[in-house]
């Protein structure tokens, strides 16, 4: 196929694709082969959603309904953009055949728009707002699979992972927010064969990129004062700093992630101390990446003796932190797209990480609310978590246990070899 990410090329025939696909899936199930015309993608999310224990005959749980659904939609970021979504997908909605639905970044559908016979049709596999697609509990869809590859992506038919998707075809696009770049959801058109066509994969790809151009003119103005750090879930961090974001290289993040953490200020001494795990590192070696940092960002923002920055910093992690002091658990998960700056060994960071996170599962645990410690334990930093997956055993329903209580048994026993 000339494009991997196209689920039918333009002349093949659709039911010849879906049988071959059929007999593809059940050699999959059987015998852990991959057999053609499985793409690369689907191949790939397949394995993902085997390793997750994903049930090929099962459907979507529910994790939100009623007031908690509506007060989680209305204070979504994703909501302010909705009119637009709307306005972009009239089309798709009502011709009687396809849904538009919007999820948040754990894949929980938000949003479930279209015809109310396609709508009821869909309730039967719960493709419904509230329910939640993410590929480590759905399995290969596009919504999931769009948020976990970071791309768009179409699913056709029986490349869904679990049968009772496979008369459906979708396409998603994940939505990220302007100013961090994290994800924060995907919109997704869901509806029959006609969808395995490139016009749709680009399609939504277009919307996602005009809510994200909504996004960017419906953010607060940035002061010429005002500073932003994004830190989580990525190792190299962006800085808002008088209208401009720039992308710090690694050694710099750290440093801005030290400073923001101490706002009165830190020595040379205990700066080199918290920055490099090598104590033959020398000061020379930090003031030189001092004098770039400053070069960089101006020396009217990075102050010396003590070494500080001159305005307060709107630091993600210490958002986080707040929310939790403050007992708002669910809020700082939402706020919590990954550890801080993972892949640093800088000491000060790395306690900074792990004691945040820690916090964060902790508070998690102590909930017991089975979808939030769902959104942890199938995360990337959450997957090898035993605690939180023993937490999420015993909070979920007796029928949409078994998933959860085999990991924390798997894990259990790979923690005590």
């Amino acid at each position: 196929m000339s494009d991997t990410w196209v689920a039918l090329e333009p002349g093949t025939d659709p039911a010849e694709r879906i049988a071959a696909l059929r007999r593809a899936h059940n050699a999959y199930l059987t015998a852990g082969r991959v057999e053609r015309p499985v793409r690369p993608v689907v191949a790939d999310s397949w394995r993902r959603s085997a390793r997750a224990r994903v049930s090929p005959e099962g459907v979507a749980g529910v994790e939100l309904a009623g007031e908690d659904l509506g007060a989680y939609r209305e204070n979504h970021p994703l909501a302010r953009v909705m009119p637009l979504v709307r306005e972009l997908t009239g089309a798709y909605a009502m011709d009687g055949e396809h849904l538009v639905a919007v999820c948040d970044a754990h894949g929980r559908l938000l949003w479930v728009e279209g015809p109310p016979a396609t709508r009821r049709k869909a309730g039967r596999m719960n493709f419904v707002p509230g329910a939640r697609w993410a590929e480590a509990v759905a399995g290969t869809n596009a919504p999931g699979t769009a948020i976990t590859v970071d791309r768009p992506v179409q699913v056709f038919a029986a490349e869904h992972f679990r049968r009772p998707v496979q008369s459906w075809t979708c396409a998603a696009a994940p939505i990220h927010d302007p100013g961090t770049g994290r994800v924060l959801g995907a919109v997704d058109i869901t509806g029959g064969d006609r969808l395995a066509h490139p016009h749709s994969l680009a399609f939504v790809g277009a919307v996602a990129r005009a809510a994200e151009s909504q996004l960017a003119l419906l953010a607060p103005p940035v002061t010429a004062g005002s500073v932003r750090l994004s830190a989580l879930g990525r190792d190299e961090a962006l800085l808002t700093a008088g209208g401009r974001t720039l992308r710090l290289s690694r050694r710099h993040s750290e440093i801005l992630a030290v400073l923001a953490a101490r706002p009165e200020g830190i020595g040379g001494d205990e700066l080199l101390v918290a920055l490099y795990e090598d104590e033959s590192v020398s000061s020379v070696t930090l003031r030189a990446e001092l004098s770039r940092l400053r070069h960089l960002l101006g020396p009217e923002l990075l102050l010396s003796r003590p070494y500080r920055l001159a305005v307060p910093v709107e630091a993600d992690f210490r958002t986080v932190a707040r929310q939790l002091a403050s007992g708002a658990v669910t809020g700082a998960l939402g706020a919590y797209p990954g550890p801080l700056l993972p892949a640093s060994q800088a000491p000060a960071v790395a306690r900074t990480r792990e004691r945040l996170a820690n916090q964060l599962r902790t508070a998690l645990i102590a909930r017991g609310d089975p979808g939030l410690l769902a959104d942890w334990a199938y995360s990337p930093w959450g997957e090898d978590d035993l605690a939180v997956w023993q937490a999420l055993a015993c909070a979920l329903p007796a029928a949409q246990r078994p998933a959860a209580l085999a990991r924390a048994q798997e894990l259990d026993r790979l923690q005590g070899c």
